[in-house]
């Protein structure tokens, strides 16, 4: 593994852990209220592109942590659209 290789794969393994707390919360409360919908929206397609530019470019840092943050903030807009 390659120096920018292992600088990509801790990025994006701390950009995706800072959402585990939300989908916590979430997960207990039931709710994702605090949530703005649009943002959500928007956060939700942008990782599932960046999910798509890695698989396109083939580059592990940019894939894995994305397939990881899609299902998270997936989640959350899931109890969002369904509980509010």
């Amino acid at each position: 593994m390659e120096g920018s290789e292992a600088v990509g794969l801790v990025a994006g393994a701390l950009t995706t852990a800072s959402f585990v707390p939300q989908v916590i919360k979430t997960w207990r409360t039931r709710s994702a209220r605090d949530f703005s919908l649009p943002m959500l929206l928007l956060f939700t397609i942008g990782v599932a592109l960046w999910l798509v530019y890695g698989v396109m470019i083939g580059s592990r840092p940019v894939i894995v942590p994305n397939v990881i943050t899609l299902v998270l903030t997936a989640y959350i807009l899931s109890v969002k659209l369904r509980l509010g």
